[in-house]
């Protein structure tokens, strides 16, 4: 059976693995997909740890694909910044004039 192998590769991983990771249950879909969500946890400062998402394993037809999970909010937010840092060196590059003077060439 196909749910008892992806059971026995779940714990290896977690037994090889230095780092705490969550392996949800197997959750099998209608059309045969079998799904297996993965967090690890991320120790915070301060409080009790948070399980993070990392991705989700698919499996159909004995044939594992890896969707990794991504932060869209972080990547806008470092989009934001790096347009802020462009715009306040353009920004300095305007107001901040060489120190000689202006030279100009002057027709006949």
């Amino acid at each position: 059976m196909v749910t008892m192998e992806i059971q026995d590769a779940v714990e290896q991983l977690r037994a090889e693995s230095g780092v705490a990771k969550i392996f949800s249950e197997p959750y099998e879909t209608s059309d045969g997909t079998t799904i297996i969500a993965v967090s690890r946890l991320h120790r915070r400062w301060r409080g009790d740890p948070i399980a993070v998402p990392v991705g989700v394993f698919s499996i159909r037809d004995g044939k594992a694909l890896w969707v990794p999970a991504t932060d869209q909010s972080r990547i806008a937010l470092l989009g934001e910044v790096i347009g802020l840092a462009a715009a306040v060196i353009a920004t300095l590059a305007v107001l901040r004039r060489p120190p000689w003077p202006d030279l100009s060439i002057q027709g006949e």
